[in-house]
């Protein structure tokens, strides 16, 4: 098929996807055939004319107004489908790769990402957004929303599985997170040292399963997450954080919406807040179960490491350590930092971080809106046994329960994370991102040669 036979085949007829679901998925599904079509009948996106890719961009960009719209008319009715009625509780990864299979054309199906994968972020299709546009419709649903935050607060199979050895133990190593339960705490270790704990996909999976287990363990009274000790030569030796993004698995296309953006706001994140869901387990009255978390932040918490901190019930920081939240500055979005906080600094102070990159160091007084403690580095194992024992009180989960519920309801969250789920995605895919995806590209190259 020519681009031409493949551009005037293109339907965009969006009164068809107002339709009654039957005939709607059908519409939807042949609109987004003649994309593909197109797409296939066009060279390579680092290939193509100018001319070609702005007949390929029109014709992406068609097709993903009539899934918007598609999914505006019928995302509850999509939703059940999905979960039967709500009785499978599907995770971000689950729900997506289900979706492309029930409604042909809504999502990227896994071959098509797998494919995107091997392409640097600047030659990428953008296929991700896609997703985007679906999770955001979910998560604005006041049906279906509700059902997909539940469903990523529930532990994941994978620590399940360890939670027997943990609890018999109270040891774990999973890869990069060591975890280690002492007189009831559970001691959370981020060790990815090659990169001073920078998060990309796999540490997300990583912290996830730590988190679920100190959470589930029934001997674990209060969780702490510190960084460990470096191999860098400029930190060699000491305790990081975490340095927030992995940059470069970013700019080389390898931080995914779903796995990595999404998973981590919605899931790990999220747990330590609310806690983990057990339906009708050890809560019966919530059916949550959580714990109080403590931060100790040794050199800096920047970007991801900072937002962490917002959701933490006690921080403690050493003296000469940092924060900062440079998102704007790599063209996204710093997770649910927007959302967060302005709570806890006021909003002079979070435009000054978040727009205008402002570093605030542990010494300095606005740092004590965000840190409770600061120590000199010799200090902060016994300031961590002290935040601990504090901690322990029989009343301590309740209240934090009933002040995270004044501060953050969930369905504020859920909103956010509606809007959340298509802004990010659209800066991934910006000129501006982009271009710094290709400058990050061409100095690899050069340092290469």
């Amino acid at each position: 098929m020519s681009v031409t036979d493949a551009r005037a085949g293109l339907r965009d007829d969006r009164r068809d996807v107002h339709a009654d679901l039957a005939q709607a998925r059908v519409v939807l599904a042949e609109a987004a055939q003649h994309t593909e079509d197109l797409l296939a009948a066009l060279p390579e996106p680092e290939r193509r004319t100018l001319d070609q890719r702005a007949t390929a961009v029109a014709a992406i960009e068609a097709t993903r107004t009539m899934r918007a719209e598609f999914l505006d008319t019928h995302v509850d009715a999509v939703y059940d489908e999905l979960t039967e009625g709500r009785t499978r509780h599907l995770r971000l990864d689950e729900l997506v790769e289900t979706a492309a299979t029930a409604f042909p054309g809504l999502v990227p199906t896994n071959d098509r990402l797998e494919t995107e994968r091997t392409r640097p972020q600047a030659n990428k299709e953008g296929h991700e957004i896609d997703q985007g546009v679906f999770l955001s419709h979910v998560l604005r649903s006041p049906s279906a929303g509700p059902h997909l935050i539940d469903a990523m607060l529930r532990p994941t199979p994978r620590a399940l599985a360890l939670l027997p050895d943990f609890s018999r133990t109270g040891r774990a190593d999973l890869g990069s997170v060591r975890m280690e339960r002492s007189r009831g705490a559970a001691h959370l270790t981020m060790c990815r040292d090659d990169c001073l704990n920078a998060e990309d996909d796999r540490q997300i999976e990583d912290i996830e399963t730590a988190v679920d287990l100190a959470l589930l363990d029934p001997d674990v009274e209060v969780c702490v997450l510190r960084g460990g000790e470096m191999t860098h030569p400029r930190y060699r030796g000491k305790r990081v954080f975490s340095a927030g993004i992995n940059l470069k698995s970013l700019y080389g296309g390898s931080i995914s919406l779903v796995d990595f953006l999404l998973r981590r706001e919605l899931g790990y994140i999220h747990k330590i807040l609310r806690g983990v869901s057990v339906g009708n387990g050890a809560d019966r009255r919530t059916g949550m179960v959580e714990k109080p978390w403590i931060a100790a932040v040794d050199t800096f918490a920047i970007g991801g490491g900072a937002q962490l901190l917002l959701v933490f019930d006690h921080v403690i920081a050493a003296s000469d350590a940092y924060l900062s939240l440079p998102a704007a500055k790599e063209g996204i979005i710093p997770g649910a930092a927007n959302f967060r906080l302005g709570r806890v600094a006021g909003g002079r102070v979070s435009r000054q971080v978040i727009l205008g990159g402002r570093r605030i160091w542990a010494g300095e007084p606005d740092a004590r809106l965000l840190v409770d403690e600061v120590h000199e580095h010799d200090d902060m194992d016994l300031a961590i046994e002290r935040g601990i024992d504090r901690l322990r009180g029989p009343a301590v989960i309740a209240n934090r329960r009933m002040l995270n519920l004044v501060e953050e309801p969930v369905d504020q969250f859920r909103t956010y994370m509606a809007e959340f789920a298509l802004q990010q995605v659209l800066r991934m895919y910006s000129a501006d991102v982009l271009d710094k995806v290709g400058r990050f590209s061409a100095a690899k190259e050069a340092t290469a040669e």
